[in-house]
């Protein structure tokens, strides 16, 4: 690309390596969760929600299990004054939440914040102020003294309205963009914004510290949190927070690895909506840390009511291929991981084992809500056999042999790719039916009767060119003698028979099914399916299936069988 000269890495490292964090291997606990929804994201709708919109939101992140909410900026809008208003008049939280709220270091405006929190049961103030290089120079024109001085006031502004006002309040300071600032200055500034809250274990105080803009790979930000970590004055008293953006699509991977440098609390959205590439993703977090059989004390189950919910509620959509949530991400089209999956399923039921552990599957779709009908294998021109033969079985009770559901496969692929479309279960179920089932053309088979001797002698009456015939014949069972009726009377050859039958448990009780294929006079192999509710007619027309799909595809004259109807 062009211009590569343009940029340099804007982001700094602590002074000392922190490294600690590489020795973890997983997140062992779930963090405090706070969802900016809210805020954050509210901020970023090109349509930002109208205060019912934001109380049905607000009903939503309860129902997930949000603990802390962050409702909004409340001095910077009527709307969202007015929100946390009706939230705090209304008794509309739990006692069991804290609301939390944002705040610039300016006294007016935090005069306004405080005045939406009267009668609050408990709430966050959120105070921030920008300490990058980059805000210093370009924006705010000012040192790093009185960039620390500002977050200082702050400090003590919040005190002296927090002393003025009816409600229980915690705080919390960010150092915005503290990506793009020294660590040892944002060290600096927070510790002296501690200095003015003097945090104790009974008012512990929240340091948090956003990846305002993603600037560096994820192990640089996990050091910077473990150096901020182990150099934060009362640090037994601080809990420290973290709020990763996505604009190098790593938000997820900064959030562990800052978890494992330390943190305790992960500031984020549902499905990472916020400005620009997004906040992160609390859903793929949660669920992360779910696969890894670690609670991450929020409720998924339902992830399709979620989305419906959010998609409504935000105007936007949920991609196709978003990590769990996505329509697509529990999908296998391709035919060897179809085939994997509906080994592993079967395999799993057989063995009957207490942990999860499927090919391609990092989690039961089932535990958030997620079907294996429709969901897990779906059927399109690059799928296989194993795909469409699991189809088969699970919506309908076909368990074909393994030979034919390769023939069957070729089948419903070449549909596919001529109609160029995804086919459903009832399609691929009708095309089984049309070429395979209970075929009765050209041989129609009518009825058979059998009495046992020495063998099984069979008489068999069949329909060609509108006129029925019986032929008799004997075999060392009923299916042998009738194959030996057309092998011998009609001069249809073939061999290698093969042969499986099985009840069908679903959609009718009491039918049964059979399948049968043979090597025909061409050297190709021919399949056949007959259902019946006996299930020995059931394999005659397995049989009859098989030879008629024989004699269409192989273009065969049958003159013997033929001639039998002129005489």
């Amino acid at each position: 690309m062009k211009n590569v000269d343009k940029y340099a890495r804007g982001y700094f490292m602590p002074p000392v390596k922190s490294l600690k964090w590489t020795e973890k291997e997983y997140i062992t606990e779930a963090p405090t969760w706070c969802s900016v929804d809210l805020r954050d994201g509210n901020q970023a709708l090109i349509v930002p929600m109208s205060l019912e919109e934001k109380l049905e939101y607000f009903q939503l992140l309860l129902e997930v299990g949000f603990k802390e909410i962050e409702v909004g900026f409340p001095a910077a809008s009527e709307t969202e004054y007015a929100f946390l208003r009706t939230l705090i008049e209304q008794d509309l939280i739990p006692e069991d939440v804290t609301v939390q709220v944002l705040t610039q270091s300016r006294d007016h405006i935090i005069e306004k914040t405080f005045e939406a929190l009267r009668g609050a049961n408990k709430a966050v103030v959120h105070l921030y102020n920008s300490t990058s290089v980059a805000q210093r120079e370009q924006v705010f024109k000012k040192s790093e003294e009185e960039i620390i001085e500002i977050a200082v006031s702050g400090a003590k502004l919040l005190q002296k309205y927090a002393a003025e006002t009816e409600g229980n309040f915690q705080f919390q300071y960010s150092p915005e963009s503290f990506t793009g600032t020294e660590v040892e200055f944002a060290l600096e500034v927070c510790n002296r914004v501690l200095d003015v809250w003097q945090p104790t274990a009974e008012n512990k105080v929240i340091i948090n510290l956003p990846a305002t803009v993603s600037m560096s790979m994820p192990h640089v930000y996990a050091s910077q949190i473990e150096y901020m970590s182990e150099h934060l004055n009362y640090r037994d008293h601080v809990i420290l927070s973290l709020h990763p953006h996505n604009d190098r699509g790593t938000g997820v991977a900064d959030a562990e690895l800052g978890m494992l440098a330390g943190a305790q609390r992960v500031e984020g959205t549902l499905f990472g909506n916020g400005e620009r590439t997004g906040n992160v993703d609390i859903v793929t977090l949660a669920i992360n840390m779910f696969s890894h059989g670690v609670d991450p004390k929020l409720h998924f189950e339902n992830i399709r009511e979620i989305i419906s919910k959010y998609e409504k509620l935000t105007r936007m959509t949920v991609h196709q291929r978003h990590p769990y949530a996505g329509e697509l991400v529990f999908t296998a089209f391709s035919g060897s991981h179809q085939d994997a999956i509906a080994k592993g399923m079967k395999w799993r039921e057989e063995e009957d084992r207490q942990h999860w552990s499927v090919p391609y599957l990092l989690i039961d779709p089932k535990d958030i809500g997620r079907e294996y009908e429709g969901d897990i294998i779906r059927i399109n021109s690059q799928s296989g056999k194993g795909g469409i033969g699991y189809i088969l079985e699970q919506h309908y009770g076909l368990d074909l042999p393994a030979k034919m559901r390769e023939s069957f496969g070729y089948s419903v692929k070449n549909v596919s790719d001529r109609q160029h479309k995804e086919l459903l279960p009832n399609e691929i179920y009708e095309i089984f039916m049309k070429e395979y089932v209970n075929i009765k053309s050209p041989v129609e088979f009518i009825s058979y009767r059998s009495t046992q001797n020495e063998n099984y002698e069979t008489s068999v009456r069949i329909r060609m060119n509108n006129e029925e015939h019986e032929f008799i014949s004997t075999g060392n069972g009923k299916l042998d003698a009738i194959s030996n009726v057309l092998q011998t009377q009609l001069d249809i050859t073939f061999k290698d028979l093969v042969y499986k039958e099985h009840a069908l448990e679903i959609g009718s009780k009491s039918n049964a099914v059979s399948y049968v294929g043979f090597t025909g006079m061409d050297g190709a192999v021919y399949w056949g399916s007959g259902i019946d509710p006996d299930i020995m007619t059931s394999s005659v027309k397995a049989l009859f299936s098989a030879v008629n799909n024989m004699i269409t595809s192989a273009n065969l004259p049958i003159e013997k069988a033929l001639s039998i109807t002129k005489n």
